[in-house]
């Protein structure tokens, strides 16, 4: 049984959240396990990661990077294509945009400094998916082993590139500290029930990213000519598609994507380019894309449950010692099992329950 077979709500909306249920059902078991009361753990990471103004602004930092990862890895998936690099597209995206902010920003205003070191993390991160794509489109290479492999060159790159980054007497790993002009505005100035959070405007950007990757696939001609090299290579070929051309363009577009999610931390909190800032956002962009259906709506919903199991982790982990914080990469993995490799797992049952209606 799989979801051709059942209506659209079913598969956009039932079968993800069952999955969800089904992954939290057994992190609650875990919790269990370790000496805690799931209900009770589940409402101090409700409070620290939604109902507090303040961890609200936190869930929602977190998921403007997520948003930006998942769009990479949906895209890709669009073309048929699982890009398992955004990791490393996020960190070379990172050193796009230092390159731009070290050698300006004692000397461009803000209003054109921020954009140029915007261009500057989207075009590093295309051009770091460049290659996979194109070993993908014209060598038949798979891009899942390339992409996994450029994962541990651009780590082991950028560890050498920021060790030469760091400024004499400096002993964090790290660039400098970037210019004030080159700090993104952050939203608490409009919303100032958020607290004194590091929530930005790469949140509205990632916004405006999801209306566009929406647009962009299903109504226009480039997306429908993607989705169909995604559904049927063989068909598009004989439709006139350039596969190899539509292959390496959705690539760049990912690994722009990606790029786009090192803003965030970068430009938005942290303010210089430090070892391993990527924090695996890259991988949890492909369970934000599994759960979401790669869909603009179930990205967003989907990159603000990872953001709120990661601030109400932090919480979660204080209050109860007995729940580490490695329980939330736990979690992370199940949603990523459920919502990736069992996704189909209660299609047969909604089937049947549909079909016993039907009479």
């Amino acid at each position: 049984m799989n979801q051709a077979d059942l209506p659209r709500w079913a598969t956009a909306f039932a079968l993800p959240l069952m999955n969800l249920l089904s992954a939290l059902l057994v992190a609650a078991g875990v919790i269990y396990l370790l000496g805690e009361s799931p209900v009770e753990s589940l409402g101090i990471l409700l409070n620290a990661a939604v109902f507090n103004p303040e961890g609200l602004g936190y869930t929602l930092f977190y998921a403007a990077t997520f948003i930006f990862t998942g769009l990479s890895v949906s895209i890709a998936m669009q073309a048929g294509l699982f890009n398992i690099g955004s990791e490393g597209q996020m960190y070379l995206g990172g050193l796009g945009l230092t390159l731009v902010l070290l050698a300006f920003d004692a000397s461009l205003p803000a209003w054109l400094l921020i954009p140029l070191a915007i261009a500057g993390s989207a075009i590093f991160g295309a051009a770091w998916a460049f290659l996979p794509g194109y070993l993908q489109a014209k060598r038949g290479s798979h891009v899942v082993v390339t992409t996994i492999m450029f994962n541990f060159i651009a780590a082991n790159l950028m560890n050498y590139l920021i060790i030469l980054m760091i400024p004499d007497g400096q002993q964090n790993p790290a660039s400098r500290v970037f210019a004030d002009s080159a700090w993104l505005p952050k939203l608490n100035g409009i919303l100032p029930v958020l607290g004194e959070t590091p929530l930005n405007i790469s949140f509205i950007m990632a916004l405006l990213a999801l209306i566009i990757y929406g647009v962009a696939v299903w109504r226009t001609t480039w997306g429908y000519q993607l989705r169909a090299t995604g559904l049927n290579q063989h068909a598009a070929h004989y439709a006139g598609i350039s596969i190899g051309k539509t292959i390496i363009i959705a690539m760049m577009i990912s690994g722009a994507l990606a790029g786009l999610a090192s803003v965030n931390s970068v430009m938005g909190s942290t303010h210089y380019l430090g070892l391993n800032f990527p924090a695996g956002a890259g991988f949890i962009g492909i369970a934000v894309a599994l759960m979401g259906r790669q869909h603009p709506i179930g990205i967003l919903l989907s990159s603000i449950l990872f953001g709120a199991l990661i601030q109400g982790g932090f919480d979660l982990s204080l209050e109860k010692p007995n729940i580490p914080t490695e329980t939330f990469i736990f979690i992370q993995g199940l949603i990523i099992l459920f919502c990736g490799a069992m996704e189909n797992l209660y299609a047969p049952a909604i089937s049947a329950l549909l079909k016993r209606k039907e009479k």
